[in-house]
């Protein structure tokens, strides 16, 4: 989803007054003993060699298929990690 700089802009500007956060509750101390910090993972960029059915499929689902690309070669790799132990 794309933002146009006005439509940006005219969020920029909305007063806090305005804004409604009665149907989000309060974070309270238990959510907060139990929070942990995580850390992003970087990404690396490779070069990567795929059958060109295969990348035709993930390309034929849209937008961000690099992306659920990587998702699937992150199942596959918990999957292994997980049956390894």
């Amino acid at each position: 989803m794309t933002i146009s700089p006005k439509r940006l802009e005219d969020l920029e500007n909305i007063p806090e007054s305005a804004i409604d956060t009665s149907d989000i509750s309060e974070l309270d101390a238990s959510f907060w003993s139990q929070a942990k910090q995580v850390k992003p993972l970087t990404k690396q960029a490779i070069f990567l060699r795929v059958d060109s059915d295969v990348l035709e499929w993930f390309k034929s689902q849209g937008k961000g298929y690099q992306s659920l690309m990587n998702a699937v070669l992150r199942s596959y790799v918990e999957h292994h990690v997980k049956n390894s132990q």
